[in-house]
């Protein structure tokens, strides 16, 4: 059985969309600034693709088919015609730049408010340190009182 001609129509296009999307569409190539540091681009890709296709009945044909006696095999050859289509779209959106210098990794989004998870997780360090502070400073305190409370006799 040869191939239906919606399999060459979709064959074409995912090929084409496949040459277009690359990893270096999701991160850019790499720029080098003069003070040494690196910086990426970090995009949102998403794409689209449809194709569709339908044989026709010729009018005066029973059933559409084509009664020509096909020289191969003596059997009536029963293709329809055929008309079809396949279309894609791709749509690539910036969206961070990741910095890469001596002082360490940073990535930079260009939606602020998008991305409160991450300032969440950048400050979580912070916290953390500020919260075991005020314990240790409030166990001292709670040692220092019971020394007090000790001199005191009570």
């Amino acid at each position: 059985m040869s191939n239906h001609p919606i399999q060459g129509l979709m064959t074409t296009a995912m090929e084409n969309l496949k040459q277009m999307i690359d990893v270096n569409t999701i991160i850019g190539d790499p720029v080098e600034t003069p003070d040494g540091s690196v910086i990426l681009t970090v995009s949102k890709v998403g794409f689209g693709f449809a194709a569709g296709g339908s044989e026709f009945m010729l009018e005066g044909k029973q059933n559409g088919t084509n009664t020509a006696v096909s020289s191969a095999n003596g059997k009536p050859n029963e293709e329809h015609p055929f008309g079809g289509g396949s279309g894609g779209g791709v749509s690539i959106t910036p969206i961070a730049f990741l910095v890469v210098n001596s002082s360490g990794v940073k990535l930079l989004h260009l939606d602020e408010n998008t991305h409160l998870y991450e300032k969440i997780l950048d400050f979580a360090p912070q916290v953390i340190e500020k919260l075991q502070h005020m314990l240790r400073r409030n166990k001292e305190e709670e040692e220092r009182h019971e020394v007090r409370k000790n001199d005191l006799g009570i």
